[in-house]
């Protein structure tokens, strides 16, 4: 299944506990080097990379790949491809058939999965100590040996159209697509991970084959363990499973598409529905990439907007103060501000949900006044609150070791190196209220914005209005 939600993108850390009641005991931390837990890398002679996070007392260890190649390596024509091959991945090898590998896995008591996103392509197990070994040699079958057969073509073809069909009816999830299709029009960055249904039916094996051997190469692939197998056993394994394959792939049309900088596009998309009872609207700036020196200070600012719902028994006390605003007035049904980092660019907003579909301006205009006031107008004390609770989030996020083989993967893939906890909190905790106003002066005053909005909209303005406000006239 594609991972397609478009969540926070947190880096994360890992809380330890210290001794003794002192008032430094209380105080919220991440790992120290006391803990033993650091990040490990290897990198194979043909390029590939082995990174681990070594638990000695855990029973239970995840293994992956990362790939650095996901919806934004294909074309228009081949758009989906990614996604395809993660439903074939598990249909039947040169070595195992499909009932073989579901009988193997399933015999090993282990977990089984993939996913897609716009960049990555994840493949990963979760296991015992001691089946580690059979499930890299699993993993590194699937990715070299998999037969991609005519029938099982066919038959996830149907199997990825009623996926198609289940995605369009979240509104969520459209409005994010949507979002990214106008704000990187005519860009790879800009595509759906599952690909235009056209697409889907017409996806040939010549396709996928091309997309696994221009993409699936040493030079652009991360093998991760977290848990406990040890660093030197899965450089052992990577070399006994994984070092034939080519280091490096042609770089053809779509790999130098895929490495552009996407150009951010202020513009709108809204596709008006009155029988849905509710207006869904993203709005975003240009954002952050994930080696941006601006990264968590996006976070930041992400968190001092905050998020806001309604049904929740503390809506009234939700912490920011467009929140209490929003509440106060019965503005909304929730909203949610996001930060998303790519390579490259990012996305930067807010996600508004309400079934006041009369009032839908008054809701983006002060979503977009709380905006232009952290331009000028930041308090300590809610800066504070936010690096607390971006803190929280980064610890919790990391809860067993599938997250920790996650967080390492997708970093080492998209930047080279893992951010240690330690430096993450360092980072953190240095960002003040000056920083945060100087953030949203550049990023945020007078600067393009992407709007995409589903259902009954009737009442949002047209783009110039809102474009205008992001100068306001005070």
């Amino acid at each position: 299944m594609a991972s397609r939600r478009l969540a926070l993108n947190l880096s994360r850390g890992l809380q330890t506990r210290r001794a003794g009641f002192t008032a430094a005991s209380w105080k919220r931390g991440f790992a120290s080097a006391a803990s033993g837990l650091k990040t490990q890398t290897t990198t194979l002679k043909n390029g590939l990379t082995v990174a681990t996070e070594y638990s000695p007392w855990a029973q239970t260890s995840t293994v992956g790949v990362w790939i650095d190649a996901g919806s934004r390596a294909e074309t228009d024509e081949t758009s989906g491809t990614a996604h395809f091959l993660e439903h074939l991945a598990f249909k039947g090898t040169q070595k195992r058939s499909q009932h073989q590998l579901e009988l193997e896995v399933e015999n090993l008591g282990g977990h089984l999965n993939a996913y897609t996103s716009r960049e990555n392509t994840v493949y990963f197990a979760k296991a015992f100590n001691s089946d580690v070994p059979q499930f890299v040699d699993i993993l590194s079958d699937i990715l070299q040996n998999s037969k991609l057969e005519e029938s099982a073509i066919e038959r996830e073809r149907d199997v990825i159209l009623r996926e198609s069909e289940e995605v369009e009816k979240q509104v969520e999830e459209v409005v994010f697509d949507h979002l990214h299709a106008t704000a990187f029009q005519h860009q790879a960055l800009g595509r759906t991970i599952l690909g235009p249904r056209q697409n889907i039916r017409d996806i040939t094996r010549s396709e996928l084959t091309n997309y696994i051997k221009n993409n699936y190469t040493a030079d652009r692939m991360v093998l991760v363990g977290a848990g406990g197998v040890p660093h030197e056993k899965l450089v052992e394994l990577a070399e006994q499973h994984f070092s034939g394959l080519p280091s490096k792939g042609p770089e053809n049309h779509a790999y130098q598409l895929s490495k552009k900088k996407a150009d951010f596009i202020g513009s709108d998309v809204r596709v008006r529905d009155d029988t849905m009872g509710t207006a869904n609207i993203a709005l975003a700036v240009e954002g952050v990439s994930w080696d941006s020196e601006d990264y968590f200070t996006a976070l930041v600012t992400q968190a001092i907007v905050g998020n806001y719902d309604k049904a929740m028994g503390n809506a009234p006390h939700q912490g920011s103060k467009l929140s209490g605003f929003v509440h106060k007035h019965d503005l909304a049904n929730s909203f949610m501000s996001f930060s998303t980092s790519y390579s490259d660019t990012g996305l930067w907003g807010i996600y508004l949900s309400t079934d006041k579909i009369t009032r839908v301006d008054d809701l983006v205009h002060f979503a977009i006044r709380e905006w232009m006031r952290l331009c000028s107008n930041v308090s300590p004390a809610e800066v504070e609150r936010a690096k607390a609770q971006l803190k929280a989030s980064m610890l919790l996020s990391l809860d067993g070791t599938t997250a920790v083989a996650e967080d390492i993967g997708r970093q080492i893939v998209t930047t080279g190196r893992r951010v240690e906890a330690g430096e993450i909190e360092r980072k953190i905790n240095a960002i003040t209220e000056k920083e945060v106003m100087d953030f949203a002066s550049r990023k945020l005053w007078d600067k393009d914005i992407a709007i995409s909005a589903v259902g009954g909209i009737e009442a949002l303005f047209d783009y110039q209005r809102l474009r205008n406000t992001m100068k306001p006239k005070f």
